[in-house]
């Protein structure tokens, strides 16, 4: 099951949903594996910590590679490196990645990262691809490379309105790159119970019949403290209510 996490809005979770629910998936037994494609490389750092700042190969590298002619093509298990924690690997992102950009766009390399992937076979169970706040390439990459994917929102009127721009790219890369892409839900992020604005604009989504997951995800200070300790929440504290929330999520999502 290959999944990408996509909003072009910044600060909505992406990093912290990515990571979080692959990281209860990693604890159930399930190979997994995060593709961290957003050159501000929170998910590799959220996952590896001070490790993370080391060279080390990763998606730079991977897509470095395919600009250069090769009778070996690009292998993306030539770029992934263990995590702290069983069963989970990670290919980590780097600033490079911005650099790269432009020439990737120009040469149409938008099917390598798919190709990679399918390479990889039986090698994860799941593999969780975090994107920039862009429908730039390594969105574009990303969104024809997976089978789902879940949009994060965090209940404010700009992100609402937001969202049909978002399904609409979704659809457009399912009809024109990769028919077997489908929006898994949409995940409510920060959700504050007792206050009637995120309820209201929650409301507004189900009105509308918008794929609305649950449960919400509630706002907490303790998802800050597992970033500064670089531990995901089923780690740092499994008996949180933040991280209950995260499972039931993670247990409601579709399986293929």
């Amino acid at each position: 099951m290959r999944r990408v996490v996509f909003n072009q809005k910044g600060g909505v979770g992406k990093s912290t949903i990515t990571c979080n629910l692959a990281a209860i998936a990693a604890q159930r037994g399930r190979r997994t594996l995060v593709i961290d494609l957003d050159p501000q490389a929170n998910s590799s750092a959220y996952l590896m910590g001070a490790a993370a700042d080391a060279e080390a190969p990763g998606a730079a590298g991977f897509f470095e590679t395919t600009l250069r002619f090769s009778v070996r093509p690009a292998r993306a298990a030539d770029y992934v490196s263990a995590t702290p924690w069983p069963n989970l690997d990670l290919m980590p992102a780097g600033a490079a990645l911005d650099e790269l950009h432009g020439k990737l766009e120009s040469r149409y390399k938008i099917y390598k990262l798919r190709d990679a992937l399918a390479e990889l076979g039986d090698a994860y169970d799941e593999v969780w691809i975090d994107t920039p706040p862009a429908l730039n390439f390594y969105t574009r990459s990303a969104l024809i490379a997976a089978e789902g994917c879940l949009i994060p929102f965090d209940c404010d009127d700009f992100s609402r309105r937001a969202l049909y721009g978002l399904l609409d790219s979704v659809a457009e890369i399912r009809a024109d790159h990769n028919a077997a892409l489908q929006v898994d839900g949409i995940v409510v992020n920060q959700f504050q119970a007792r206050a009637s604005l995120p309820q209201r604009t929650v409301q507004e989504l189900l009105d509308e019949g918008l794929p609305v997951l649950t449960p919400y995800l509630s706002a907490s200070v303790k998802v800050r403290e597992s970033h500064e300790r670089a531990q995901p929440m089923v780690h740092l504290d499994p008996r949180h209510k933040l991280t209950q929330e995260l499972i039931r999520l993670y247990d409601g999502l579709p399986s293929r």
